[in-house]
């Protein structure tokens, strides 16, 4: 494919409230076994893009710890490959990606280096599945400088925390407001553009002058009116995850047959890192209904309407129920837990009860299992 890839993971949200102080939220666990850039990096693979870029910042170990090797994604080549940016101490700078334009310029060798036309950014934690091809056809047609992937949300959905465009009858947005306090429009971006390889350059290079660091505030709404800029509406599944709340209802999505059909099963498939673990085990006693269980779980007690990620433990007479179960974590016997979020490794000692009563409840226990 004639274009390269860039994956903007290295952002951090407040109203992700505790599951972001391990952990990046292009490395949140979602979908029972993966992890939220994979669907970035699976998209890019799928499309035939050779050479991706993913740039890293806040509490980026658990997420360069998954992208260790790059053979899971099908990067692992002699030309081209996955390429892992971080902040960077040199001679002539020492900030941190004071926002998306900045981390992209901070890495501008990288674009002037590559000979491809054209260059397909993407953000890191949304959970979708798309033909980039398609994109850069449809981009190639229109004669865009910049072609932005949207989505129709529901007219009952929140988008004020979107970026919401409007878009005149051939496409071409004619509006585009960050996060706006009263939406005109229910179209949000989703996060993906494509642009010219060499034109994305001089726009960086002209931002950096002027201190300007924010691709979308600083590029596209600034140059709306300037350049072309075209919507392309995605009409399959796309989820973002900024909030607890968000967090929750994507993995609970997956409950649904038709979205985990839709990703599981439905080519092109999505690719993750891969453990060495034995298919989960479910002993007597244990009922499961409508729940997704990942490879090392044991199961003896009630799971329902549940998702658990990979090695975990349920105790005897425990009730697991609308509950997301992280890697690692310890459920003792005769435990409640109910309409909860269960960070990775916690342990849960024997004969409590935790139910979220408003919303969705974080728990993060650090109790020590050789001591129950």
């Amino acid at each position: 494919m004639k274009a390269i890839g860039i994956i903007l993971a290295g952002g951090h949200s407040n109203r992700m409230r505790e599951l972001t102080r391990k952990r990046a939220i292009s490395a949140m666990p979602v979908g029972g076994s993966f992890r939220c850039i994979d669907f970035a990096l699976s998209n890019m693979s799928n499309s035939h893009i050779q050479t991706v870029a993913v740039l890293t910042q806040y509490n980026a170990r658990s997420l360069n710890e998954h992208l260790s090797s790059s053979k899971w994604w099908d990067f692992g080549r002699k030309q081209g490959g996955l390429y892992l940016f971080t902040p960077t101490v040199t001679a002539d700078n020492s900030d941190w990606y004071r926002g998306t334009a900045d981390a992209m310029y901070q890495n501008i060798d990288f674009l002037k280096k590559r000979h491809e036309p054209y260059v397909i950014i993407s953000s890191g934690d949304c959970v979708y599945k798309m033909d980039f091809n398609e994109l850069l056809d449809y981009h190639i047609a229109k004669k865009a400088d910049i072609t932005v992937v949207c989505k129709d949300m529901p007219a009952d959905a929140d988008v004020s925390r979107f970026g919401v465009i409007r878009m005149n009858e051939d496409c071409k947005i004619i509006d585009f407001e960050e996060k706006p306090l009263l939406a005109q429009s229910n179209t949000v971006s989703t996060g993906v553009y494509v642009i010219r390889r060499r034109q994305l350059i001089e726009i960086l290079e002209k931002s950096a002058e002027e201190e300007r660091f924010d691709f979308v505030m600083d590029i596209l709404v600034r140059y709306r009116n300037v350049k072309n800029i075209y919507g392309y509406k995605l009409k399959t599944y796309w989820s973002n995850i900024a909030s607890v709340q968000d967090y929750a209802r994507t993995n609970m999505d997956f409950l649904k047959p038709e979205v985990r059909s839709f990703f599981f099963r439905e080519e092109p498939k999505i690719y993750s890192k891969v453990d060495d673990l034995p298919p989960a085990k479910y002993n007597p006693g244990s009922a499961v209904s409508n729940s997704l269980i990942s490879s090392g779980c044991i199961i003896n007690g009630k799971v329902e309407d549940s998702v658990l990620f990979k090695q975990v433990f349920i105790g005897k007479n425990c009730v697991i129920r609308n509950a997301i179960l992280m890697n690692g974590v310890y459920i003792s016997d005769n435990t409640h837990v109910e309409n909860c979020i269960v960070e990775s490794n916690t342990t849960l000692r024997p004969n409590t009860f935790y139910c979220g009563e408003d919303g969705i409840h974080v728990i993060m226990e650090q109790n020590e299992r050789y001591t129950i």
